[in-house]
């Protein structure tokens, strides 16, 4: 079997309204020869990876970093540009710095696939970083623009009139390169490929603390949802779940001690345990407030312990951990910060146990 030809191995980098709803793409109609394009959909449920214990080998599969940000659509239209959300909110508004960059690329037409992100001062994306530019790490409901997010693009999904979701990965992920080239800086980078083994490259991840690597089958479409064409093998997990209570602290004042946290499951909530770490005294009371006004008589979960004060599953927190006890609950987690209200598609979701 002839090895199919790799790029030259990169060095490692240190709501307004309701969402939009995803449907097929209308093709070309045979009967109508003189319409040559294929019109831009509205909204394109995105590809989403499927955890993996480890990298996958073969030639099939291409490499790049995780990053650790908002995943977005960026729409560049004849008419301007729109930024769309995982969940299929418009938040254009909310990325200045991204909106002016994808008009730099008008009158071209295109979607692209990507992560925002706010770099620390080593280039690793910072979560934490980006939502205090947002407004949301404990600060309440994020209304601020993030200038300062650049996009990381990782797949073209429409070009000039053409859908390109029926593509394999590999032919897509050219024509990208065409558009947002390997080294360009600015508010649309490309997030690189790189052909190095796998368990080293996830090895250099986890040693430089970065999120983990993505692993891409270059031989698939673009198919909606987590069906195994993209793979996450993470040097930490990492979800989000909502916040249903809290324990006081004995220690601080007007604080939390920890926080409670559910995940969705079947119709409902499944409590999966306790964080205590991952926030300041002056976070821990901020949070205390917010769910002061969030009380409930009748909690949506079964809490063992005294003294907890139960919530309504209003706020969503962004959870660091290391893996599932036996029980269903999450060991050694530590808090990373508050999510959009609009972010109720990343809730994690557990399964029958």
């Amino acid at each position: 079997m002839t090895k199919r030809p790799r790029k030259t191995t990169k060095p490692l980098l240190t709501d307004k309204e309701l969402p939009l709803k995803s449907g097929k793409v209308r093709r070309r109609d045979p009967k109508q020869p003189g319409l040559p394009f294929d019109p831009m959909p509205e909204r394109i449920a995105p590809c989403l990876a499927k955890l993996a214990p480890k990298p996958p080998q073969g030639d099939e599969w291409s490499y790049e970093l995780k990053w650790d940000g908002y995943r977005l659509a960026v729409h560049i239209e004849p008419t301007g540009v729109r930024i769309i959300t995982r969940g299929g909110h418009d938040w254009t508004h909310r990325f200045p710095g991204i909106e002016a960059a994808a008009r730099g690329y008008m009158p071209s037409t295109m979607i692209l696939d990507g992560e925002a992100v706010v770099l620390d001062e080593q280039g690793r994306s910072d979560f934490g970083r980006l939502q205090n530019s947002l407004g949301t790490s404990g600060r309440g409901p994020g209304k601020r623009p993030a200038g300062n997010a650049i996009l990381y693009a990782f797949d073209l999904l429409y070009l000039d009139g053409h859908d390109l979701t029926k593509m394999d990965y590999a032919a897509r992920r050219s024509l990208l390169e065409e558009v947002v080239p390997s080294g360009q800086e600015g508010g649309i980078r490309l997030s690189e490929e790189f052909d190095v083994d796998p368990d080293l490259l996830l090895q250099h991840a986890c040693t430089h603390e970065l999120e983990g690597i993505i692993a891409k089958n270059r031989d698939r479409s673009y198919r909606p949802g987590r069906n195994g064409d993209w793979l996450k093998i993470k040097c930490i997990q990492s979800d989000t779940f909502a916040i249903v209570g809290y324990e006081p602290s004995t220690a601080v004042p007007g604080a939390i001690a920890s926080l409670l946290l559910a995940a969705r499951y079947l119709d409902g909530w499944k409590y999966v345990g306790s964080v205590g770490t991952g926030f300041k005294h002056d976070e821990a009371r901020r949070l205390k407030k917010q769910l002061d006004k969030l009380k409930t008589s009748i909690p949506v979960v079964q809490v063992p312990g005294k003294s907890l004060v139960m919530t309504g599953p209003s706020l969503l927190a962004e959870i660091d951990y290391r893996a599932w006890t036996h029980t269903g609950t999450l060991r050694h987690a530590s808090f990373k910060g508050l999510r959009e209200g609009e972010d109720w598609a990343e809730v994690y979701r557990v399964t029958d146990q």
